[in-house]
């Protein structure tokens, strides 16, 4: 039996308050906790990508990669992890591959060191550019499995999947349950088979929606996973990752028990439950409870409070239960996709317009790109109806080509058009405009006029002041941080 204890990876500062506050934790706000963080003994902290490129520009007037240099500055003991999305990178469309392979390049040179590389149709071609990038920079490839369940996706499938992400040369397997429906039986076996046809390590990362997470956590700690992913309350469990001190409860006793000082941790809650009071506005009880629902729609467990949002906007509040039972059959039509991002979007968008407008009566952009193969190749066949559908409204037929291969070089493309609206022109301008062209437009533009400096937030206070979460023994160091543009004298304290 494996006794070796086993390894935590920490996302509250990514996965843990993209989960459970819109994505809205500014750097100001991690600032106090991130040095903690990094003397705890996490094998990993989740620091970047997902949905926190996005929310840094269009939301928080942040540059994303001021946040990850500001962050491996601060805690520069503990690898850090960040979520791409294969050839999408951080949005929802494919991207040549120079810019990915920049992008790739600019993050591993600001300091990012494991690159959690997923593709929303587990079609391993959209992830090839990005782990070989990632292995030419010298950093680690963690491929991911995006766990689903449907006809079409059996222990076996992924197991041949993690086969051949090894031999792409990932330097490690994520089993990635982006909706929190991973049973423990399936983990375990997961797990087990895992093991017995790769040497490299295995990592599973889920969510508590449905209340599994901790028993499948347990499940493959027994079959002799490497790592699982944990967070902190009040940015854990519900849709989040359990949370640190509820495994760390679990596992007493247990040979694999990892050890952490609960002191600390208990002092880093009370610290995030003043951050989660000042995102109150963008948290949910609905994210904080067990979800059942998740068990037959697989939504992933933020989006369903979105989905509420989205159908008042549209005046269909009354529609939500409707929504609900019409996914299932979208994904089934579109070939059994896996619903995480941006799949999960496109289906969730089908199954409203299916509700509102009469099935398959109007197919949304995104939907008609997924049937005719601009994606990649679906897990299941498609809808041979629907596909007929779109491809009589578009006049295309669907391709079998990796997306990437069909798309002309890009990365000069997008420099040119940075200089024509007077942006920078350095790679990490263009790489971002390249995905988010109006948001970075509208920093430039903010940071460029002369403005009064604003009064302080509390967020912003913390971050100046740097109040230790927990108790120090008054040894430390300081350190000077500039975070949007302005300076922070952070104080990293030697914890007792």
């Amino acid at each position: 039996m494996n006794t070796k204890p086993v390894l935590f990876n920490n996302t509250v500062l990514r996965d843990g308050h993209q989960s459970m506050a819109a994505t809205r934790m500014t750097t100001a706000q991690m600032l106090p906790a991130a040095p903690i963080l990094d003397e705890m003994g996490f094998a990993g902290l989740e620091t970047w990508g997902g949905a926190t490129i996005d929310s840094c520009l269009r939301y928080l007037n942040e540059n994303p990669f001021d946040r990850l240099r500001t962050l491996k500055k601060i805690a520069p003991k503990t690898p850090q992890l960040m979520l791409l999305r294969g050839q999408n990178i951080v949005q929802y469309a494919s991207f040549p591959d120079d810019v990915v392979e920049t992008f790739v390049r600019l993050t591993c040179e600001n300091g990012q060191d494991i690159l959690r590389i997923f593709d929303a149709l587990n079609d391993v071609r959209n992830l090839q550019t990005a782990i070989k990038a990632t292995k030419k920079h010298g950093k680690h490839a963690r491929g991911e499995l995006c766990y689903t369940i449907s006809p079409v996706h059996t222990v076996e499938n992924f197991v041949k999947m993690g086969v051949e992400l090894e031999k792409m040369g990932c330097d490690s397997i994520g089993i990635k349950d982006m909706s929190g429906i991973i049973q423990p039986q399936i983990a375990y076996r997961m797990v087990k088979e895992l093991k017995s046809k790769i040497g490299i390590p295995i990592t599973l990362h889920t969510h508590d929606t449905a209340g599994l997470g901790a028993a499948s956590y347990l499940a493959a700690i027994d079959a002799g996973v490497d790592c699982v992913e944990v967070s902190i309350v009040p940015f854990a469990n519900g849709t989040s990752q359990p949370d640190t001190q509820r495994m760390l409860a679990l596992l007493e006793g247990h040979p694999r028990c990892p050890k952490f000082d609960i002191e600390k941790l208990a002092k880093l809650r009370d610290y995030f439950e003043g951050v989660y009071k000042e995102l109150s506005k963008f948290t949910s009880p609905a994210n904080e409870r067990v979800d059942s629902d998740i068990l037959i729609y697989q939504v992933p467990g933020g989006m369903l409070s979105n989905f509420r949002t989205q159908l008042k906007e549209q005046g269909m509040s009354d529609k939500f239960d409707a929504v609900l039972k019409e996914i299932p059959i979208v994904r089934e039509a579109l070939g059994w996709i896996p619903l995480v991002t941006p799949t999960s979007q496109i289906v969730g968008t089908q199954a409203m317009m299916n509700v509102k407008f009469g099935r398959w009566k109007m197919i949304c952009q995104p939907a008609q790109d997924i049937a005719l193969g601009k994606y990649g190749l679906t897990p299941g066949p498609i809808d041979p109806n629907v596909l007929a559908q779109v491809e009589k409204q578009t006049g295309k037929k669907r391709v079998t080509d990796r997306p990437a291969d069909l798309l002309e070089p890009g990365l000069e493309k997008f420099r040119k058009q940075c200089g024509e609206k007077g942006l920078p022109t350095d790679d990490e301008t263009v790489v971002l405009f390249a995905m988010f062209p109006q948001q970075v437009e509208d920093l430039h533009k903010a940071r460029a006029k002369p403005t009064a400096a604003p009064a302080a937030t509390p967020a912003a206070t913390a971050a100046t002041a740097a109040p230790a979460p927990v108790r120090t023994n008054g040894q430390g160091r300081h350190l000077f941080v500039t975070v949007n543009g302005k300076r922070h004298d952070v104080t990293v304290e030697t914890l007792d």
